[in-house]
């Protein structure tokens, strides 16, 4: 089976799963990177992986990768196209050929769909990926949001054809047990919150919390990691709430050095709104062992978070607070959501279960086989 991924450029949240690909099918899966890295990305750290591995295909480079490009993109057995434009799979579409579109949601600003059809340019887009070829049987849809569905069912495309997706890591293999009971050691309870410091990631809800947790005489210490333009408003504020021993901005934290601060951490807190289309740092946290406190609206939340088993969603500040609360006095609640959130993303959501699932549901396009996945990447939305 041939396997092409097409995307603008590899980002460091897909090469698990293109690595476990390629374990699977060797020369036999390519990724097609359509335009070199954009500055800004390598100007906040990011790294240009096109060049690092050999399973990419740099189709901006030269004509002859070009056309190489071309000739996969036409002829695999399989296409998954991301955030791309859909020259290189038009002929593919005309032919009816098993394709699958990798997509968060549509309307993630509530403004989203009018924003769309207000639009002539966003509109002539959305038409030529999502409408033109509608009524190809073998155009399939994965989602990395769980709200994207919804969103798809109500302009009634992708009918059936839904399946759940999302970004995936390389599990790091713990004795959860232990690493339980090394956060436990914590002399106060250890909160985490990681992400850019901008506005819908909303580092202000952490402020308000840890000044009531305070306020409270709960024993806690918060640690926030990341930078942003918010980054120095925040610090301003710590210093006149006079939180500066309670919350600790530690700034901008390398990627492989983030697991450090979760496998520490007791609690982590993700507090984004609908604009995060998946939130990896669930991901992360939930595999250091995190009993994790997220946004309902976070787009990744509903599909990790089992409500009250391996982490708590929350829906108002109240809601967030409340649970925070409970977590900080309830020791034995805080270590089940840490083992059973170890246990769920380990099981079902990391790249190389993600990698098989997906080749299990193209073996079933394809050779009219039985599919069975009934939860986690590729099981039906």
């Amino acid at each position: 089976m041939k396997v092409v991924f097409i995307s603008n450029f590899l980002t460091h949240h897909q090469v698990p799963f293109c690595i476990e690909m390629q374990k699977r099918l060797g020369d036999d899966f390519k990724f097609i990177s359509t335009v070199k890295i954009f500055d800004w990305r390598l100007k906040l750290g990011f790294k240009d992986l096109d060049a690092k591995y050999d399973f990419v295909i740099k189709a901006y480079e030269n004509e002859t990768l070009k056309e190489k490009a071309k000739e996969l993109a036409l002829n695999s057995d399989v296409v998954i196209i991301g955030s791309t434009t859909d020259e290189l799979i038009e002929e593919r579409l005309k032919k009816d050929k098993i394709t699958f579109r990798y997509r968060a949601r549509i309307f993630i600003f509530p403004n989203g769909f009018f924003k769309t059809i207000l639009n002539k340019e966003n509109l002539k887009l959305f038409y030529n990926r999502h409408i033109k070829f509608r009524k190809n049987k073998n155009l399939y849809l994965l989602c990395a949001n769980a709200y994207g569905p919804k969103d798809f069912n109500f302009l009634k495309l992708y009918k059936n054809k839904i399946y759940k997706w999302g970004y995936f890591l390389e599990s790091t293999k713990y004795n959860i047990e232990d690493l339980i009971d090394k956060k436990e050691k914590n002399s106060k309870v250890q909160i985490l919150w990681a992400a850019r410091f901008i506005k819908w990631k909303h580092p202000e809800i952490v402020l308000k919390l840890a000044k009531n947790l305070k306020k409270d005489n709960y024993k806690f210490h918060i640690k926030m990691l990341g930078t942003g333009v918010l980054e120095e408003k925040i610090r301003k504020k710590i210093r006149k709430l006079k939180l500066e021993d309670v919350i600790e901005v530690v700034g901008q934290v390398p990627s492989d050095k983030v697991k450090y601060y979760m496998e520490n951490a007791n609690i982590f807190i993700g507090t984004s709104d609908s604009q995060e289309g998946w939130g990896v740092v669930i991901n992360e946290a939930m595999n250091a062992g995190c009993a994790i406190v997220a946004n309902k609206k976070m787009g990744s939340v509903p599909l990790l978070i089992k409500d009250n088993w391996n982490g708590f969603m929350y829906s108002t500040y109240s809601d967030l607070e409340n649970k925070i609360k409970l977590l900080i006095l309830d020791k034995s609640k805080r270590q089940k959501f840490g083992i059973n959130a170890y246990k769920y993303i380990t099981t079902y959501w990391e790249s190389g279960i993600a990698a098989q699932n997906l080749l299990n549901l193209f073996e079933s396009i394809l050779y009219k086989k039985d599919f069975n996945v009934k939860d986690g990447p590729a099981s039906k939305a």
